[in-house]
């Protein structure tokens, strides 16, 4: 019932799903709720909210539960969102391979530990599957489905049809990678970055004003291989035009940063002066994050929809 747990509540519910929120802790839930609570009646105030039902509807579709087996009683979808941890998860899906049938999926959430460490030896293998969201996944629809070797396709069609009914933009890989698809995009990104400022190229502040007002509003309509398609005749007309340029530039990338050193401080520096690393001005640029967020998904469905 952490951060990405309750948004997985929310999410399904504006889908008109029944969820059960579980927890070890009883106030860990009822402070879920709560936080549940406020940010629909918020959202719905903004007129954001997302799906079909009121938020008192919403709300009316998430209970909370102590008990694993209770709580997986009736499922057809269970979405773990424990910490990051391996062995954590492990057992979580040890616990549940024990006490479910033969057709509820079981899924995670986890953002870079694959499938077959997680999932191997299960008696319910070919249930499981990895549902990946984008934190904060209420704003960023994106889920990456990672299937086990062992996963039987249903299970993925079953999951890719579920997020797309809950109105999340699902993503399948056709196998496990590290990192799967978003991180490693991700990271390649920061990589360079990284580099760009320890070799003083740019300033951080520059960097970062570089994506968010450059790539990013691209990226934020269209991907890589399309601004490709676009920004000439066609992809084969862009790798005749630009191959060489671009095999030139690779070819200077350095290798894999330490993230140590000077450059954390020069760049902790430098962010830190902008939004200083306290949780009050923490809170607030996130929360002015979700607002653009909200914004911007309200904008791309309006721009669909024209």
């Amino acid at each position: 019932s952490g951060l990405i747990g309750r948004s997985w509540a929310m999410v399904f519910a504006a889908g008109g799903f029944k969820v059960k929120l579980y927890d070890i802790a009883q106030q860990q839930l009822t402070s879920a709720l709560e936080n549940i609570r406020k940010q629909m009646k918020e959202m719905e105030k903004a007129g954001v909210l997302k799906g079909a039902l009121s938020a008192d509807q919403q709300l009316a579709l998430i209970s909370v539960c102590t008990d694993l087996k209770a709580a997986v009683e009736g499922a057809t979808f269970i979405q773990e969102c424990t910490p990051e941890n391996l062995e954590l998860k492990k057992k979580i899906f040890g616990q549940l391979d024990l006490i479910v049938g033969d057709n509820v999926i079981l899924s995670s959430s986890t953002s870079c530990l694959l499938p077959s460490k997680l999932f191997t030896g299960l008696k319910h293998v070919k249930q499981c599957i990895v549902s990946h969201p984008v934190n904060p996944p209420y704003f960023v629809p994106l889920v990456e489905i990672v299937p086990h070797a062992e996963t039987d396709p249903s299970t993925t069609e079953r999951t890719y049809a579920l997020m797309k009914k809950i109105g999340q933009s699902p993503v399948k890989l056709n196998r496990e990678i590290e990192g799967f698809v978003l991180n490693r995009l991700q990271y390649a990104v920061i990589s360079e970055a990284w580099r760009l400022v320890d070799e003083g190229v740019m300033s951080p502040t520059d960097l970062d004003l570089v994506m968010s007002d450059g790539l990013g509003m691209r990226y934020a309509f269209i991907g890589p291989l399309e601004t490709m398609h676009l920004n000439a005749e066609g992809v084969s007309n862009y790798c005749e035009r630009y191959a060489e340029g671009m095999r030139l530039v690779l070819n200077t990338f350095g290798p894999v940063p330490e993230f140590s050193g000077e450059t954390v401080q020069k760049v902790n520096q430098a962010l830190s002066e902008k939004i200083p690393v306290v949780p009050k001005a923490l809170d607030a640029r996130r929360k002015w994050r979700d607002e653009c967020l909200i914004g911007l998904a309200k904008l791309k469905t309006q721009m669909k929809s024209d």
